[in-house]
């Protein structure tokens, strides 16, 4: 079975985290995701490899992680590659990959232009 990790960065401001697991929690639902965790990169809980584990444990074969980051900055270019080897030594059988940033993808602009529209400032 696949499963999906929305991976974020992470922050010491819970509200901030928690928003992270409301948009994990609806795109499981929109997309049909019956296995899937939020895992933070520091500053929040599970870290990407505890996230894994308790995939792997609920019964996962592949692991998709998501990168809930605007580009591919030094996190992702340094720090992912080397949670998932840990990932990949911890549970040989599980397939573990990760997608690209959210940079590039049409709906970002799409989102930028309607908060444009918006012209609010700060919630």
């Amino acid at each position: 079975m696949i499963a999906y990790i929305v991976f974020a960065h992470g922050s010491s401001v819970e509200s901030a985290n928690h928003a992270v697991r409301n948009v994990a929690a609806e795109a499981a639902r929109r997309g049909g995701w019956a296995l899937y965790e939020t895992a933070f990169l520091g500053g929040g809980r599970p870290d990407l490899v505890e996230a894994a584990a308790r995939l792997a444990a609920r019964g996962a074969a592949e692991i998709v992680v998501i990168p809930y980051f605007l580009t591919a900055g030094l996190h992702l270019e340094r720090d992912l590659p080397e949670l998932l080897a840990r990932i990949s030594r911890a549970h040989p059988d599980l397939a573990v990959r990760a997608t690209v940033p959210l940079d590039g993808h049409p709906g970002l602009l799409e989102a930028l232009l309607g908060r444009a529209k918006d012209r609010e400032i700060g919630r």
